[in-house]
């Protein structure tokens, strides 16, 4: 399964960045562990600045979860609620949905994808990992990376059976071969 590091992440928020709609799209898409359709069906009444929370109406039969946006201080390529006001402000579209094309009305999945594979080669990403659903699957890989509990991984991801969720938590051999060397350390 193909994830970007959190250094990847950010080279490609970087260049997103460029377009307040795309960096819009992809920082959603990875926060929220979204997939392309899940982004693009996106309507502006599931979005509640205010609040500061969005609803996301998941696809293949998972969950639908409302869940805030972020404000992290000192990360401005990270921070949600900015990027996204950034681009609500800019939006002139009367569309309903969040993310819209030039031509107006709802941005297809597969402009994004091609959006998506063109900002990840500017970023330098290898061309088996420039597809949006990598942003869904490196959410997942950081989230058990930094020990947060598989139960919240499944929420975070929309997932209905813990199951979809757990091949996230297999560990690499590097991961083994550390935790065996450092068991082994204090052992003897």
């Amino acid at each position: 399964m193909k994830a970007l590091t959190p250094q990847e992440m950010q080279k490609v928020l970087k260049v997103a960045s460029e377009s307040k709609r795309n960096h819009s799209m992809i920082l959603l898409g990875f926060l929220h562990g979204m997939r392309a359709s899940e982004v693009c069906n996106l309507k502006m009444s599931d979005v509640d600045m205010k609040n500061g929370q969005v609803t996301i109406r998941r696809l293949k039969g998972s969950l639908t979860t409302t869940q805030p946006l972020t404000e992290m201080v000192g990360q401005p390529l990270l921070s949600e609620k900015r990027v996204l006001r950034a681009w609500l402000a800019e939006r002139r579209d009367p569309s309903d949905y969040v993310f819209t094309s030039q031509k107006g009305g709802r941005l297809d999945r597969s402009a994004f994808h091609r959006m998506f594979a063109d900002i990840a080669e500017r970023a330098g990403i290898d061309a088996d990992r420039r597809h949006v659903h990598v942003l869904k699957h490196s959410l997942g890989f950081a989230l058990v990376s930094a020990n947060v509990n598989l139960a919240a991984v499944k929420v975070a991801l929309g997932h209905k059976n813990i199951g979809s969720t757990a091949i996230y938590a297999v560990p690499t051999s590097d991961q083994v071969g550390k935790v065996v060397r450092t068991a082994l350390a204090n052992l003897f």
